[in-house]
């Protein structure tokens, strides 16, 4: 079923850049028809845009939604440390009428497989079971370049893995590259959006070095929008080829 959600969902959405001043979030017609809709915002940390998703963007997308579809919106993340969402949500702003905010470490968990025939690292997902009641998933992200590493809309994926089942140290030795891989195969979300108004440039902490402006908008096929950016970057991740060879596999 998820592989078949995945190939629908590839056929009817690919991927555009618009400039920010003219993004106008409009919902796709199957979120329309959905009854919960799924966003998972980057937002780990209580610090503001560009090192998280920033509310003015969030609010154009629910304010969007809103006008066509009386469906739950959901908004779910997880802090990597194991911390209450519940703060970090309240010191960005993330309140919005009639929009549920969840923490990924209070979640019943379930165990979703992985549609490759030969996974890179995680044979297996343990996620939030909430994700699965949710009939479309978008994933937004700031313009993040971490240690070399673009990090958008599937790397944003990471903070759905609980961290009572994953240690950041022991994904790291499986090669988060091969991780990243097999959660965008085993989680395959509708939509993700960029939110490249500005470029952030970080180390392994949480502080900017740089920011850049750049003032675009990507939205569209997470893979489609996240390759796009990553050529801006001028960096070549590992994930993106390992994704084009999952991608050939499961279409032949």
């Amino acid at each position: 079923m998820m592989f078949i959600k995945w190939m629908l969902d590839c056929a009817e959405v690919k991927g555009m850049i618009i400039p920010a001043e003219e993004f106008n979030f409009k919902p796709p017609t199957a979120i329309v028809r959905a009854r919960r809709v799924l966003i998972k915002p980057y937002a780990p940390f209580p610090t503001p845009y560009p090192t998280t998703v920033g509310r003015e963007t969030l609010a154009k997308i629910v304010e969007a939604i809103r006008r066509v579809t009386d469906a739950d919106i959901l908004f779910l993340e997880g802090n990597p440390e194991g911390k209450p969402m519940s703060p970090i949500y309240k010191d960005l702003g993330y309140s919005f009428p009639r929009v549920m905010t969840l923490d990924v470490r209070d979640s019943l968990l379930i165990e979703i497989d992985n549609p490759l025939a030969k996974p890179y690292a995680l044979p297996s997902v343990w996620v939030p079971n909430v994700i699965l009641s949710c009939d479309y998933w978008i994933s937004i992200s700031p313009y993040i370049v971490r240690s070399q590493i673009p990090q958008f809309t599937i790397y944003n994926l990471l903070g759905l893995l609980p961290t009572k089942k994953y240690r950041r140290s022991e994904l790291e030795i499986l090669g988060m590259d091969r991780v990243i891989a097999d959660i965008y195969f085993t989680l395959p979300f509708d939509l993700g959006i960029i939110d490249a108004r500005k470029k952030l440039i970080m180390d392994e902490g949480i502080n900017p070095k740089k920011i850049e402006d750049m003032g675009k908008v990507f939205m569209g096929d997470p893979f489609e929008i996240d390759s796009e950016a990553v050529l801006l970057s001028g960096l070549k991740p590992e994930f993106i080829e390992l994704i084009k060879a999952g991608k050939i596999e499961l279409e032949s």
